[in-house]
């Protein structure tokens, strides 16, 4: 499975399956990509495979802002058509429309 083939992308509002988050996404990696700690970190009942896209999300529940690495069978549509209020969202995203973000240029040399 590659990046190309990820249900979602960058700049799009997800929110998680079971618990009660949403988030944009700002990167991808086409499988499983953190520490064999987080992977055991996850509860059994709900820990996913590894072969499948995960993504990064700068997320937000209603007490805080944080940035969370989600498989891509836990995460679903956001329908509220809302922004993220994460504060790090401005330094990645320029506008938002339409439940989606358009990153900013990158600076490159």
């Amino acid at each position: 499975m590659n990046a190309q083939s990820a249900k979602f992308a960058i700049g799009q509002v997800v929110r998680h399956r079971v618990y009660p988050f949403r988030g944009v996404i700002f990167d991808v990696d086409p499988t499983f990509q953190n520490t064999e700690e987080y992977w055991l970190s996850i509860p059994e009942n709900i820990r996913p495979h590894k072969d499948q896209p995960f993504y990064h999300l700068l997320a937000e529940n209603d007490e805080s802002s944080y940035v969370a690495y989600v498989s891509e069978q836990n995460l679903l549509p956001d329908d509220t058509d809302q922004p993220v209020g994460h504060p790090q969202a401005a330094m990645l995203f320029e506008s938002f429309r339409a439940g989606q973000y358009k990153l900013r240029p990158r600076i490159s040399h």
